[in-house]
């Protein structure tokens, strides 16, 4: 069967789901008669909200990975380092399961999750029809995958926590740090305020 193929859809019967708890009711309820959130057909202002959100992630993105996330002090010594810069050491000294982890979790998982908002975005902008239930599972992994950029910034807070010997051994957090965590938290609230049903609403109306 073709994803094009027409249904009757909830919205052509009056019909929308709670954001909160995702009862389906008709849309002349303003409350949920189940929890007692707003019934709104779609999210208020979707697009633009994500699209703000979204460009002040890519904003962010730029500091994030030009200013230290974190400096090693060791015996009175020590350099900053960035992202890359960390996951260069860690290459070096053999430990490629975390270099591959960070470079993952840092460098790929935000690029491609603003490429991929992006990208839904223009796609709805430009009333794309193409490919709507592939551009759903493109969301959902978009939505998936968000939360575990945060792992460089639990790495950084436990070595700062953990390792305080004084003039021995010292890790200071960075600004870079700051702006990547940032990143993280734009980007995960981009992809929350995205409304994935204004793909099948294109797709509907051609």
């Amino acid at each position: 069967m073709s994803e094009n193929t027409h249904h009757t859809s909830a919205a052509k019967q009056d019909l929308s789901s709670c954001h909160s708890c995702g009862r389906l009711q008709h849309m002349e309820v303003q409350k949920c008669g189940r929890c007692g959130g707003a019934i709104h057909l779609r999210r208020a202002n979707s697009i633009e909200r994500t699209w703000a959100l979204l460009l002040a992630s890519v904003i962010l993105y730029i500091p994030a990975n030009f200013f230290p996330v974190m400096t090693v002090i060791s015996f009175g010594q020590g350099a900053p380092d960035t992202i890359m810069s960390g996951v260069i050491h860690l290459g070096e000294a053999g430990m490629w399961p975390l270099a591959g982890l960070v470079f993952f979790a840092s460098i790929m998982v935000p690029v491609l999750k603003m490429i991929g908002i992006g990208f839904l975005l223009i796609s709805i902008q430009l009333k794309l029809t193409w490919r709507a239930k592939d551009r759903t599972k493109l969301y959902r992994i978009i939505e998936m995958l968000g939360r575990w950029s945060m792992v460089d910034i639990f790495m950084i807070s436990i070595l700062v926590s953990l390792v305080k010997l004084g003039a021995i051994a010292t890790i200071e957090p960075g600004a870079g740090a700051t702006a990547f965590a940032g990143v993280v938290i734009l980007t995960m609230l981009a992809s929350m305020s995205f409304d994935p049903r204004l793909i099948w609403d294109v797709t509907e109306e051609k």
